[in-house]
């Protein structure tokens, strides 16, 4: 397409919504003409993203007043696209959701895990799942796509080459473990967030049922995962271990066949496993920014464990960078436009 596609983001004066608009500024196919934002309308958007003083003069309008655009990005609460995605759909031929709202395939499973009933259940089937890495296919021409649950993400790209390689022992759910940054907690302030009591911090607050379980279940076609997330002293940021049985007799070299295999032509995911240096395995400081997934693992031969490994930036793979992937593949541009920055080091 010779013309640049008109892309509207809905909600966007928190983290993500900051992130899409980010990443989107600099799209080569792309120009941003609204942002909406009920707490900030009025102001100019670098108010709330002080990094985009300078590179664009967009003010923030009520969602309201959203105009027809080529695609809307909507970065609402959770429960709020639901709502009024009729609307939307009116307004633009192409979403993407970033909320949790058309994640789930079954709204017997999002009633569950949510705690109420998907107010729009006859628009679940019209979603696509957004990681590229498990959906390329079905996100290539779509018109409607769901974000990702971050740890999800990070917990889904860890697993995927062991489900793919069929080396998995079902009789044993793999568990993950993951420790994630503050900015999952969004920008509005808590007292867990205050920062005598989030500095330095260490602390569980989901040992087990936790949401995302759902999504890495319904996309890997697992069953009885747990997952256990802990807060730490990071920012930005999503490491996921997971601890999984294979079966008896595998090997170590058979594993480095399956992630190659699984991982080797995926533009935003990279095999770390190193036998020296401090950068062995992934970790999410050097990710900070950027859309690339880092992927390791290591196998107790006698055992039968493995543990993989999976970082993430959890704004980024984790949520913006991934919709903009997706929208590359939805739009027939090359999957990686717009999403080039490699992250930093040090940092």
């Amino acid at each position: 397409m010779s013309e640049r596609l008109r892309v509207g983001i809905v909600g966007c004066s928190g983290y993500v919504g900051g992130e899409a608009l980010r990443l989107l500024l600099d799209h080569p196919h792309v120009e941003v003409t609204q942002a909406t934002s009920e707490r900030e309308a009025g102001k100019f958007v670098y108010f709330a993203h002080p990094n985009l003083r300078g590179r664009t003069q967009l003010k923030f309008r009520s969602a309201k007043q959203t105009e027809p655009a080529d695609v809307l990005f909507l970065c609402l609460p959770h429960g709020l696209a639901q709502e009024q995605i009729g609307r939307y759909a009116e307004l633009a031929p192409r979403i993407v959701d970033l909320s949790a709202d058309f994640r789930l395939r079954d709204p017997a499973r999002y009633a569950r895990w949510y705690g109420k009933p998907h107010t729009a259940p006859e628009w679940i089937e019209r979603f696509v799942y957004g990681l590229p890495e498990l959906r390329r296919s079905a996100l290539k021409g779509a018109q409607f796509v769901s974000g990702v649950g971050c740890n999800a993400t990070a917990s889904n790209l860890a697993l995927k080459p062991l489900v793919d390689a069929g080396v998995l022992d079902k009789a044993r759910p793999p568990i993950v473990d993951l420790k994630v940054g503050s900015s999952e907690g969004g920008n509005a302030s808590s007292a867990g967030s205050h920062h005598p009591e989030r500095s330095g911090v260490v602390r569980s607050f989901s040992p087990v049922g936790h949401r995302h379980s759902a999504e890495v279940e319904q996309e890997l076609g697992l069953e009885g995962v747990q997952l256990s997330v802990t807060s730490v002293e990071m920012v930005r940021g999503v490491l996921a271990t997971a601890h999984a049985w294979v079966r008896p007799g595998t090997l170590t070299k058979e594993l480095w066949k399956a992630y190659r295999s699984c991982y080797g032509n995926e533009p935003f995911v990279r095999l770390v496993k190193d036998r020296s240096g401090i950068h062995r395995f992934p970790e999410p400081k050097i990710l900070a920014g950027s859309n690339y997934a880092d992927v390791g693992f290591e196998l107790d031969e006698r055992s039968g464990r493995v543990v993989s490994l999976c970082a993430i930036d959890n704004l980024m793979k984790g949520a913006a960078g991934s919709a903009v992937q997706a929208l590359n593949l939805m739009c027939g541009f090359d999957e990686r436009a717009g999403l080039g920055f490699p992250g930093l080091h040090p940092c």
